[in-house]
C-alpha cells in the first residue's frame, strides 16, 4: 500500500519534468538540465532519477510528440489521395505549430535518426499515400514513389523548421508546398482547397 503514493509521485515528477522541458526549451532550445529542473521545481538529482541525461529527456519529448503525429496519420481516411495529403499536411502543421520548438528540435541533425524511428508509422502512411496517389493519377509519376515520399518529408521538415508558425498564411503555405511537390499545379491546389475549405479551417 505504501508504494502507491511513491509511484504516483514519480509519475507526477516525470510528467512535470517533461512539461517544464517543453516550456523551457520553447524559450531557450539550449537550456541546461539545471534550468529545466528548476523550472520543474525539482532538483537536478531528481531529474536524473528519471532521465540519464539531457539527450534522453529530449528523446522522450520526441517520442511523445511522434505518438501524436502517428495518430494523426492514422486518422486520415479520405479516399481521394490529393485530399488525404492536403488534410494530413494541415493537421500535422496544426500539431507542429503548437510545439514548433519541439518539432524543429526533433528534426535537428543531432536527433533526426531517433525522430525517424519514432515517426516510422507516419512515414509508412506517407509512403502508402504517395503510392496510392500515383496509382490513381492524383500525383506525379515522373519520380519513383519512395523518392517522392522522401521529398515530401524533406520539404515538410524545411517548412516546420524555417517558417514562423504564428505568421499569417503559414498553414496554407505548408499545405500548398506539399501538394506542389506531389505534382499539383497552383490552380489545381486552389480548386482543391476551395472545394474543401475545412482542410485549412482546422488550422485556424
Amino acid at each position: 500500500m505504501t508504494t502507491r503514493p511513491a509511484r504516483s509521485d514519480a509519475r507526477a515528477n516525470r510528467a512535470g519534468i517533461l512539461d517544464a522541458a517543453r516550456s523551457t526549451l520553447a524559450h531557450d532550445p539550449h537550456a541546461s538540465v539545471d534550468v529545466i529542473a528548476r523550472s520543474a521545481g525539482l532538483s537536478r538529482r531528481t531529474l536524473y532519477g528519471h532521465f540519464d541525461d539531457r539527450d534522453a529527456l529530449i528523446r522522450e519529448i520526441i517520442v511523445t510528440g511522434a505518438q501524436r503525429f502517428n495518430a494523426i496519420a492514422e486518422s486520415i481516411t479520405d479516399a481521394d489521395s490529393r485530399i488525404a495529403l492536403a488534410r494530413l499536411a494541415a493537421r500535422l502543421w496544426q500539431e507542429a505549430a503548437h510545439v514548433q520548438f519541439a518539432a524543429a528540435l526533433a528534426l535537428d541533425e543531432a536527433h533526426v535518426e531517433h525522430t525517424a524511428a519514432a515517426l516510422a508509422p507516419l512515414r509508412r502512411a506517407v509512403a502508402n499515400l504517395v503510392q496510392r496517389g500515383q496509382e490513381d493519377g492524383g500525383f506525379r509519376t515522373d519520380v519513383a514513389a519512395p523518392t517522392l515520399a522522401r521529398l515530401i518529408e524533406e520539404v515538410a521538415r524545411t517548412v516546420v523548421s524555417r517558417t514562423d508558425a504564428s505568421s499569417s498564411g503559414a498553414a496554407d503555405l505548408a499545405v500548398r508546398t506539399v501538394l506542389s511537390i506531389a505534382g499539383l499545379s497552383w490552380r489545381e491546389t486552389d480548386e482543391l482547397l476551395a472545394a474543401h475549405p475545412d482542410i485549412t479551417e482546422i488550422t485556424a
